[in-house]
């Protein structure tokens, strides 16, 4: 492994998930709103606890009280008056019920007059979830969704008609009260409707659009649930005020800020990035070997959110599976690396933020007969990176915004 790559790599991680924090977007936000009557917190998502906090250190006692339901791991202590839940990702659980449940009797019974402040971060699909199908068809359906290949698009279009909370219906429960609510976006180009599933903003999308998907992918499902397809979700909703705060384009940027700090010269390949996983990381090596005989250190960056289709029976994420895959095409060049990280801290179902890989690592796994296509096939990056030491361990970042991956070419 080359360690002064590896060190750039783990600065330019910690700089970027710092600048996106959601203390600041919070605060920013409360600072546009207006508050009556009796004021509610609802927070959901991975960065649910953090926005949180954040609202309660502004607001004060004006939160009468709060739930907040967020991913195992990610609540960093108690709140004062909120009850806070730690639940099931990417595949809801019991616990997810149970916070969204009570969240639901939190803000039950409210008069025109009344605020509801709803933080919504990405993970709230899978967080904030009452589902309209029995629990055990819900996990399945969700499972074959994450497996299949489905952009996060498609994905939530099912899962809106699927959920009593989803699709708008959480506002049109909170009606006649008001929701204020704040968004951390990890979904690209920033639609509100599909940022966790979009619980408090009217969907544009259309049991044809659902059925399409059914086709396409060739999900199993029961016929109850095909008949939740053809219920139309709320089209207008007249009791919501969206602020979206935070996105991956300020990944990049701090990103960049750092790679510039460093002496690389940055080069935003996109913050849109939406393909295979295993396409993007091969695609970047292809980039660094076309500078390869330059005359000046570049770091190239595609922020996004890649997806994976498991064909394997081993353990990884996509932002693994990422580096994994440009390792074969940087073999052998000794000043390039390429890496990948969740802003969450969590990549797939692991404990990894993501991966990282340069010239050394197709060399290395060889050492202990792995190759890079054999450990794709079986979708099982995190095990060859844990080898060659390219997991990015960060532990849960209290924020989510999509991912960031960086080619480095040092010179």
């Amino acid at each position: 492994m080359n360690r002064l790559l590896r060190s750039h790599a783990d600065r330019i991680v910690t700089d970027a998930i710092a600048a996106v924090l959601p203390d600041a977007a919070v605060r920013r936000a409360l600072a546009e709103m207006t508050f009556s009557g009796r004021v509610l917190l609802v927070a959901a998502g991975k960065a649910a606890w953090q926005m949180a906090n954040a609202a309660s250190e502004a607001l004060g006692s004006r939160i009468e009280k709060g739930v907040v339901v967020t991913k195992y791991g990610h609540v960093f202590g108690p709140i004062a008056n909120f009850d806070c839940f730690e639940a099931g990702h990417p595949v809801p659980d019991e616990n997810t019920f149970r916070g969204t449940q009570a969240a639901l009797d939190l803000v039950t019974g409210l008069k025109a007059e009344d605020t509801v402040l709803f933080l919504l971060s990405g993970g709230g699909s899978a967080l904030f979830e009452k589902p309209l199908i029995p629990a055990f068809e819900l996990q399945d359906i969700t499972r074959q969704l994450l497996a299949c290949g489905a952009d996060i698009t498609e994905i939530n279009t099912i899962r809106k008609r699927l959920s009593a909370v989803k699709g708008g219906r959480f506002a049109q429960f909170v009606s006649p009260a008001r929701v204020e609510a704040v968004i951390l976006s990890d979904v690209l180009g920033d639609p509100p409707d599909m940022i966790a599933s979009g619980p408090a903003c009217a969907d544009p999308s259309t049991a044809e659009d659902a059925h399409r998907i059914v086709t396409k992918y060739g999900l199993r499902m029961s016929g109850a649930a095909r008949a939740l397809l053809d219920v139309e979700t709320p089209k207008t909703l007249d009791n919501v005020h969206l602020a979206i705060n935070g996105s991956v384009r300020e990944l990049c940027a701090a990103a960049a800020k750092t790679c510039a700090a460093l002496g690389y010269t940055p080069v935003l390949l996109t913050d849109r990035l939406c393909c295979q996983a295993r396409e993007a990381g091969s695609f970047l090596a292809s980039v660094l070997k076309t500078h390869a005989d330059g005359d000046r250190s570049l770091a190239f960056i595609a922020g996004g959110e890649t997806v994976v289709k498991v064909i394997g029976t081993g353990l990884g994420g996509r932002n693994q599976e990422l580096a994994l895959a440009a390792a074969a095409g940087i073999s052998g060049m000794p000043n390039a690396a390429v890496f990948s990280v969740g802003s969450d801290g969590t990549d797939g179902p692991t404990d990894a933020a993501g991966g990282y890989a340069d010239g050394d690592t197709a060399n290395e796994l060889a050492a202990y007969g792995l190759t890079v296509d054999g450990a794709l096939n079986e979708n099982d990056a995190y095990h060859a990176l844990e080898k060659t030491g390219g997991l990015i361990i960060t532990g849960p970042t209290g924020t989510n915004v999509n991912d960031v991956a960086v080619a480095l070419l040092h010179i």
